[in-house]
């Protein structure tokens, strides 16, 4: 997304947009930009998320093991029954058939597996309703949704900043 689109997306000027987003890197609320790849472009038709529990002691490797497989392209610690929940993207039912035994194969695991059958949204921004706090301020506030995100044809989802533009100080 170019800065004069940024620009239009939240109300500024195209040089009030590049100043922001300059702001938004120093401050380290954007980190970075990337490339997205289509997996299924790659042939990787099937998303499926993946629960890992632990039988027993949790082994020190999984995460080494985890990582060690390139089916898997997120994987996150979490609370409850499971201690992690992987994302997985495959060619097929077999492969990933093959990808959860060779995972109980390596650690003393059970697995639950949840195949996504379509994506509704993903990567989307933070909130409107994020707290803005201005580095001097004591107190945070609501931020408020771009002055124009009530005009016919726009929306406050242009891309990954265009809210956080709108409403930083």
């Amino acid at each position: 997304m170019s800065f004069t689109e940024i620009g239009r997306e939240t109300g500024l000027s195209t040089s009030a947009a590049q100043q922001r987003v300059r702001r938004l890197e120093q401050r380290g609320i954007i980190t970075g930009y990337h490339a997205r790849i289509d997996g299924a472009a790659l042939g990787h038709t099937l998303a499926a998320f993946i629960e890992i529990r632990p039988l027993g002691q949790v082994d020190e490797s999984l995460v080494d093991v985890l990582a060690s497989m390139p089916e898997i392209v997120s994987c996150y610690s979490v609370a409850g029954d499971a201690s992690h929940l992987c994302l997985a993207e495959v060619t097929s039912t077999q492969e990933l058939d093959d990808l959860l035994t060779r995972i109980r194969t390596a650690v003393n695991v059970s697995t639950s597996t949840t195949v996504v059958l379509r994506t509704l949204f993903r990567d989307r921004p933070p909130s409107t309703t994020l707290m803005c706090r201005p580095p001097s301020a004591e107190r945070s506030r609501p931020c408020a949704p771009p002055a124009h995100a009530d005009r016919p044809g726009t929306t406050t989802r242009g891309g990954a900043c265009a809210v956080l533009l709108a409403s930083l100080m």
